[in-house]
C-alpha cells in the first residue's frame, strides 16, 4: 500500500477522501504498521504537501549541461538539511535509439548542407551538436555506452514556507550554477511525494535522456565512509549516518591525537574508546590528570594507582627493565641514564652542560654502587634510590648546587615522591594512573616517571596495547618531556603500542618543536568543538575549509571531525545508555546516579 493511501477509503460507488480518525484504530483494537509511521494529519495544495506539523516540497531536474563533470551532486547530498532524494534509472533499448539517431544525424547534416549551399557562416552549435550525437552513436554501437531515461526528485521537508523557500532558494543556487535547472512539482505534490517514498514508483514521469558516462556523475554515495569490517566504533557520520567504524592496529602506525575545548567531550569520546577496546582483548593505559578514569577502572575491573606527595603508590625512577632476548645489558643501562638525565633536567629546572656531566657521572656511580654495570646481570638485583643518588653527587666536585635543589626531593617537602621503591603492579587489564592530587609544579615530573615506567613494562612483554596520555600539555611544557612523548609516538608500533594524546590547549601543543610532528605521526585525528581563538590555527595545521572550520565552531558537545589519513568525516559520538552511565563525567548526570543509589541502598535497609 502506498503511503498516501492510508488517508484514502474507496467506495465503490464514490471515490472520497476521508480523515482516518484517530478513535477508529482505539475502536478497531488493531494498531498495524501504517497507522504507526503515518503523520496526524494530510493536507494537500498546489505548491506543498502538509504532513501532520512538516510541510514537503517536491523538485524535478529538468535541464543538464552539454558535460556534467565528477560529483556535482555532491554539495546536495551533503547538505544539512532534512530532504529525500529519488533518482528512477529506465534503460532504453540501443536499437530503437540507434534508428532515432540515424534520423536525427541526418536532420543535423541536412541543416549544415543548407547552410553551405547558401553561403552562410558555419553555426558552431550545428557543427558541436554533430560531433555529439556521431560520437555517441559510435558508443552505443560499439556497446561502450548505454543510454536511458533518467528522472531525478528532490523533496524537502520545513516547519514553514519560508524555510522552504530559503531551502528552495539554495538547493536552486548550487544547481544552477552548474547549468542544472530544476522545477516544482505544482498541482503534482502526491505524485511528486510518492515517488521519493522508498517504493519504487515513479509517478512524475519526468524524465532527461543520458547516457552511461554522464549518469555514472549522478551517483549518490559521494560522502566519504570511514567503515570497515572491524575495529572500533568511534561514532555516526553526520553526512550519511554511516557508522564511522575503524580499527586503529590496521594504520600505518597505531597513533590518535585528539583536540577539543574544555567539556567538549574529548575524555567522553576516550572513555568510549576504552570501554570498547576492552572487549576486543586490548589492554589499555592511563594517564589522569582529573580523576575522571577511576569509576571507569572500577567498573571493568582494572586498577587505579593515586600518585601524590602523601600517597601509598610510588615508583623508583631507577629501576631498570630486564634486557630482551635481542637486547644487551649495556644498551637497556645506557638508555636508562639518558632518560634519568632528562628527568633531572625537569626536577632541577634545567641544568648547565657541566652540571650534565656531572649528573650524568652520578647516574653510573649510583648503578655501580649496587653492582649495576654494563656487563653485569642486574635483572635480579634491587636499583637504587634517588638518596643513593644524592650520595654519590655529595662527594663529587662542583655538584654542591645540584644537591642543594635536590634535597627538597630526598629530604624536604617532595620526598615522599621518589625516593621509595616501587611497590605498584600493572598486571591488569585496564590500569590508570592519576595525578590530580600532584602539585602542578610536579605533574610534568610525575608524567614522565609513568610514562618511563609504563614503557619499560610494554618493552618487558610485547601485546596489544593502548595508552592514553590526557591532558597533555603538561608534557609540552619541557623538552624533555615533549621528546620522551614524541620518541613513544615513534616508536609504539614496533611494541604494538597505540599511543592516544588528548589535550585542550592547542597553542601549548602546537608551540612545542615536538606538537606538530606528534599529530603528523598520528594516524588518527580527531578535532572536537573548538574556541575561535585556536580554530584559525588548527585550519593551517589541518588544512580545514572554511565550511569544516565553522562547523568546529558550531558542533555540540561530541561533534567535531575525524579523520583517518586522506579520509575525514563530521562525526558524532555516540554512546549506548549503559556506557553513558558508565563513563559520564556530566555533574548533573553524577548526582543523579549518587542519588539513585543512595535512594536503593536505603530502599534496601528498609526492607531488612
Amino acid at each position: 500500500m502506498a503511503f498516501l493511501d492510508i488517508f484514502k477509503k474507496k467506495d465503490d460507488k464514490q471515490n472520497e477522501l476521508t480523515s482516518f480518525l484517530p478513535q477508529e484504530i482505539y475502536e478497531s483494537g488493531v494498531l498495524e504498521l501504517q497507522d504507526v509511521i503515518a503523520p496526524s494529519a494530510l493536507k494537500i495544495s498546489s505548491k506543498e504537501l502538509s504532513l501532520g506539523e512538516k510541510i514537503v516540497r517536491t523538485f524535478f531536474v529538468i535541464s543538464y549541461p552539454r558535460f556534467l563533470t565528477e560529483s556535482w551532486f555532491s554539495p546536495i547530498i551533503n547538505l544539512d538539511k532534512i530532504f529525500n532524494i529519488a533518482v528512477f534509472i529506465h534503460p532504453i533499448d540501443t536499437a530503437k535509439v540507434l534508428r532515432q539517431f540515424e534520423k536525427k544525424v541526418a536532420e543535423v547534416q541536412s541543416q549544415i548542407n543548407a547552410r553551405e549551399r547558401k553561403g552562410l557562416v558555419r553555426d558552431p552549435m550545428l557543427d558541436t551538436a554533430y560531433q555529439d550525437l556521431e560520437t555517441l552513436r559510435d558508443q552505443l554501437q560499439q556497446a561502450q555506452e548505454k543510454l536511458f531515461d533518467v528522472g531525478l526528485y528532490i523533496s524537502v521537508y520545513g516547519d514553514s514556507e519560508d524555510e522552504l523557500d530559503k531551502m528552495e532558494a539554495e538547493i536552486k543556487s548550487i544547481l544552477e550554477s552548474r547549468l542544472i535547472y530544476i522545477k516544482p512539482a505544482l498541482f503534482q505534490e502526491e505524485q511528486g511525494f510518492k515517488s521519493v517514498l522508498p517504493i519504487a514508483t515513479d509517478l512524475l514521469a519526468v524524465h532527461s535522456k543520458l547516457n552511461s558516462s554522464p549518469l555514472s556523475s549522478l551517483f549518490p554515495f559521494v560522502s566519504f565512509d570511514l567503515t570497515s569490517d572491524k575495529g572500533i566504533l568511534y561514532g555516526i557520520n553526520r553526512h550519511n549516518s554511516s557508522l564511522v567504524l575503524f580499527d586503529r592496529f590496521s594504520l600505518e602506525n597505531y597513533n590518535s591525537i585528539t583536540f577539543a575545548k574544555s567539556g567538549s567531550g574529548k575524555s567522553y569520546c576516550t572513555k568510549l574508546e576504552i570501554i570498547r577496546s576492552l572487549m576486543f582483548d586490548i589492554d589499555v593505559m592511563v594517564i589522569d590528570p582529573e580523576r575522571e578514569y577511576e569509576s571507569l577502572a572500577e567498573a571493568t575491573g582494572g586498577k587505579s594507582f593515586n600518585i601524590s606527595l602523601n600517597s601509598s603508590s610510588h615508583i623508583n625512577p631507577f629501576d631498570l627493565p630486564a634486557p630482551k632476548e635481542d637486547e644487551s645489558p649495556a644498551d637497556v643501562l645506557r638508555s636508562n641514564i639518558i632518560n634519568l638525565v632528562g628527568l633531572f633536567r625537569i626536577m632541577l629546572g634545567g641544568l648547565s652542560p657541566e652540571e650534565d656531566a656531572i649528573v650524568d657521572r652520578a647516574i653510573t656511580e649510583t648503578y655501580a654502587l649496587k653492582d649495576i654495570t654494563p656487563d653485569s646481570d642486574f635483572a635480579d638485583i634491587e636499583p637504587p634510590l634517588l638518596s643513593d643518588f644524592e650520595l654519590v653527587l655529595s662527594g663529587m666536585k662542583g655538584a654542591e648546587s645540584i644537591v642543594e635543589r635536590l634535597s627538597k626531593y630526598t629530604r624536604g617537602t617532595w620526598s615522599g615522591f621518589l625516593n621509595r621503591p616501587t611497590n605498584i603492579d600493572i598486571n591488569y587489564k585496564f590500569v590508570v594512573f592519576s595525578i590530580r592530587d600532584m602539585e602542578d609544579e610536579l605533574k610534568p615530573v610525575a608524567m614522565y616517571i609513568i610514562t618511563h615506567y609504563i614503557w619499560n613494562a610494554i618493552r618487558r612483554v610485547q601485546k596489544k596495547r593502548l595508552m592514553v596520555i590526557d591532558e597533555a600539555w603538561w608534557m609540552m611544557k619541557s623538552d624533555d618531556t615533549a621528546s620522551f612523548l614524541y620518541s613513544l609516538a615513534k616508536r609504539g608500533r614496533k611494541y604494538y603500542l597505540g599511543l592516544a594524546t588528548i589535550t585542550q590547549d592547542v597553542e601549548d601543543f602546537l608551540k612545542s618543536p615536538y606538537g606538530l610532528p606528534i599529530v603528523t605521526n598520528s594516524s588518527i585525528q580527531i578535532l572536537l568543538k573548538q574556541s575561535p581563538t585556536v580554530v584559525d590555527n588548527l585550519q593551517k595545521v589541518f588544512n580545514l575549509t572554511d565550511e569544516e572550520k565553522y562547523l568546529l565552531l558550531e558542533s555540540d558537545v561530541g561533534e567535531g571531525i575525524f579523520f583517518v589519513g586522506l579520509k575525514h568525516v563530521a562525526i558524532k559520538i555516540i554512546a549506548s545508555y549503559t556506557e553513558d552511565q558508565i563513563i559520564t563525567s556530566d555533574p548533573s548526570q553524577l548526582l543523579a546516579i549518587r542519588k539513585a543509589k543512595e535512594e536503593l541502598a536505603a530502599g534496601v535497609s528498609a526492607q531488612k
